[in-house]
């Protein structure tokens, strides 16, 4: 696959040495090359093509394009720039159509989301088809500074430290791989114009209203003023030495699952004598493992999950720890029991106290509200991911755009007098009409709970949300509130 044959440019040298060390592309007849038309995918065409015609790739290469169809004509212009230097070099192109506005007004999810979604599903569905177990993509040193940054903004341990990965596979899939990841953005930009090579500019990579854009254009620069040193560069690091931490704690949390661990059909129970016995970091790590292959989505978990689970282990009576996505931890004589709680999917179960004054919610944090808990967790619109919306959804775990809102945030019974703006509609309708007009059934009407901050009612569950909290693409933290039913019982 990597031959000794050499290359001239000092960028392509590089990119080859980050290659070989990574152990990119190994046994690959075909690498799918994601290019949008942008500085960064566009040197990774050109770079990897004059690799491949050095003999220092000898797998075949494919140019994949995904058009997410939101910049009008630019998009397009797009769309042939690809195609044109696709066919330049001799290289056969793959384009994939996707509408990106339809899929995040479907699925209430932001933009940015959803066209992360649909392109990963893009590239992995031109992957198969087109025989390729590689995909190549664009990121490089400058993302993987901004990516940690992002995460550390909004809290993260170890594992978010270790920012992008040089390689990672996702499923049964295609693995995805990074060759520029040792690469700036400025040594690019020198590359394309030594090369005399031309690229496209997406406006939108420039408004600050996006997070990723704030943290490029304004956060980044101003710390990297009040450094010493290149911050790029020592991110990349601390994202290395957090990647060989966590293969190492990986490894052991994998060798303990073996004695830690019994699997039964929707449920695995960890050896409390085990768990307790492992240091903190493989024990954490050894829980997101068990989580994972139930199917509990981990862009959810917090430290603070992980520390709860932790307490459970360490107490001795019988105690029930409540988990995103209506997952839940419970301590019995033997174990730790992580499992699919029994979520109020029926309205008829819930079973809201009589009319008081209202609750206001730990946001984030936990709620007990009558024969429910409420969980409250705030979520970064960027990075939430599409699969675990769907995964989650239930008439009792809703998203909402937490800056639309002017908290507390209270869950309450239904009052007389109730006025709602339903989503999808432009005027606000008497609760009581809207819920006639919905056919939602007495019995459920009785038992309704309504979530409301200052000024408005945000939720009629399990019925419908509110249209001004919906999550939109300019949502930047999403709150995601859980109903789970506990019996009234902590």
């Amino acid at each position: 696959m990597i031959g000794i044959v050499q290359v001239s440019d000092r960028m392509e040298q590089k990119v080859a040495g980050f290659i070989r060390l990574h152990g990119f592309f190994a046994g690959a007849d075909r690498i799918l090359l994601a290019v949008s038309g942008g500085a960064d995918s566009t040197a990774l065409l050109h770079i990897l093509w004059s690799l491949r015609a050095a003999g220092i790739i000898s797998a075949d290469l494919v140019c994949a394009h995904v058009n997410h169809q939101l910049r009008g004509p630019a998009s397009d212009k797009d769309e042939r720039f690809v195609v044109e230097q696709a066919t330049r070099l001799g290289l056969p192109v793959v384009t994939r159509a996707v509408d990106v506005r339809a899929h995040a007004k479907a699925y209430r999810l932001s933009v940015e989301t959803a066209a992360r979604r649909l392109r990963l599903e893009a590239l992995r569905e031109v992957a198969e088809t087109s025989g390729c177990t590689w995909v190549a993509t664009g990121h490089q040193k400058d993302d993987n500074a901004e990516t940690i940054i992002q995460r550390l903004h909004r809290g993260t341990g170890f594992r978010g430290l270790a920012g992008i990965w040089p390689a990672r596979r996702f499923g049964e899939g295609p693995w995805f791989a990074r060759p520029l990841l040792d690469i700036t953005r400025q040594q690019i930009v020198a590359y394309l114009n030594r090369q005399d090579i031309k690229w496209r500019e997406d406006r939108t990579n420039v408004d600050p209203a996006y997070v990723r854009n704030y943290i490029r254009h304004g956060l980044l620069p101003a710390l990297q003023r009040e450094s010493g040193g290149s911050l790029v560069a020592d991110l990349s690091e601390l994202a290395a030495s957090a990647r060989r931490l966590y293969d190492r704690v990986q490894r052991d949390a994998e060798e303990a699952m073996s004695q830690a661990a019994q699997a039964q059909e929707g449920e695995i129970m960890l050896a409390v004598s085990r768990l307790s016995s492992l240091p903190e970091l493989v024990a954490v790590e050894l829980v997101r493992q068990a989580l994972v292959k139930l199917g509990c989505g981990e862009q959810n978990l917090t430290q603070n999950h992980y520390r709860g689970i932790m307490r459970l282990a360490r107490s001795a009576g019988a105690r029930v720890l409540t988990l995103p996505g209506g997952f839940v931890a419970q301590r019995d004589r033997e174990g730790i029991i992580l499992s699919r709680s029994a979520p109020c999917a029926s309205p008829v179960g819930l079973a809201p106290p009589p009319p008081s004054e209202p609750l206001a919610l730990r946001i984030p944090g936990q709620t007990q509200f009558g024969g429910c808990r409420i969980e409250a967790s705030i979520l970064d619109a960027v990075d939430l991911k599409t699969s675990q919306i769907e995964g989650d959804k239930s008439p009792l775990c809703e998203y909402f755009d937490l800056d639309r809102m002017r908290q507390p945030v209270v869950v309450r019974p239904r009052r007389a007098g109730d006025r709602f703006r339903p989503l999808g509609l432009d005027g606000e309708k008497k609760l009581g009409k809207f819920l006639t007009a919905a056919k939602v059934p007495r019995e459920v009407r009785e038992r309704i709970m309504v979530f409301a901050d200052r000024e408005k009612v945000i939720w009629v569950c399990p019925v419908r949300i509110g249209e001004p909290a919906k999550v939109t693409g300019e949502t930047r933290r999403i709150l995601l509130l859980n109903v789970v039913q506990t019996g009234g019982n902590e």
